[in-house]
């Protein structure tokens, strides 16, 4: 029997070995990145309270007119410009990344290095 792979079963997998590493804490909350097929979120978490302190998205009313004739690769980076805006606003300068078990390319890899261009460090 030929059976089919499950992929968001493996990245789940792998989601939950890198988060028994990584937590975040006050002083450098997690960044946490989810992917879908037609947007991404990413979102600063303190781990230790709970709280979700700072997200940004392709859906986010701020960016939404920018990203028209964008591919995704670009609207990762721009996403990731505008998280790295808002953390600097609430004086997050420090973060862990958390790649939500997906492998550091494309996309993912996009969105940390335009936070990493506005000016979170990592």
């Amino acid at each position: 029997m030929i059976t089919k792979i499950n992929k968001n079963k493996d990245r789940l997998k792998r989601h939950k070995r890198v988060r028994g590493k990584v937590k975040g804490t006050p002083e450098a909350p997690r960044l946490s990145v989810y992917r879908s097929l037609d947007n991404i979120y990413a979102q600063i978490i303190d781990d230790v309270a709970g709280n979700t302190l700072v997200t940004a998205s392709t859906l986010d009313k701020e960016i939404k007119a920018e990203l028209e004739g964008k591919n995704k690769k670009e609207q990762a980076f721009m996403v990731g410009e505008l998280l790295a805006k808002k953390a600097k606003s609430k004086k997050i300068t420090t973060v862990v990344f958390d790649r939500g078990g997906y492998l550091y390319t494309g996309r993912v890899q996009n969105l940390a290095d335009g936070a990493r261009k506005g000016g979170l460090e990592f």
